[in-house]
């Protein structure tokens, strides 16, 4: 697989990661049916593009920026959905999960 098709497999890995993290929320505690289902189809969902993801990166790399992706999309929607706080610590916080992802692909090129 060539590399931009596995970082494009890789960030959408990503996206899925936020949608389960959100979808925790939307379940309450595993007892809503349809919330639950949804939010363990974007578990398996997740982990499996990471795993094709992981055919052609490194797997440090591959699984950090499958985290950093998670944490700043589950923060920003935290924000949007759920009126969590967005002062400037946390905004700083996620810019540099930001840095570190970028720094992630830069360096495996």
């Amino acid at each position: 697989m060539k590399g931009g098709i596995a970082w494009a497999i890789l960030v959408i890995a990503g996206l899925f990661e936020v949608a389960w993290a959100i979808g925790l929320k939307y379940t309450e505690g595993f007892t809503r049916v349809w919330p639950s289902i949804g939010t363990a189809a974007a578990m398996i969902a997740s982990v499996w593009l990471l795993g094709i993801a992981m055919k052609s990166l490194p797997v440090g790399t591959a699984y950090s920026v499958w985290v950093g992706v998670g944490a700043v999309g589950t923060v920003v929607l935290g924000i949007a959905l759920f009126d969590e706080p967005a002062n400037a610590a946390r905004l700083a916080s996620v810019a540099l999960i930001v840095c570190g992802i970028v720094g992630l692909k830069l360096a495996s090129a």
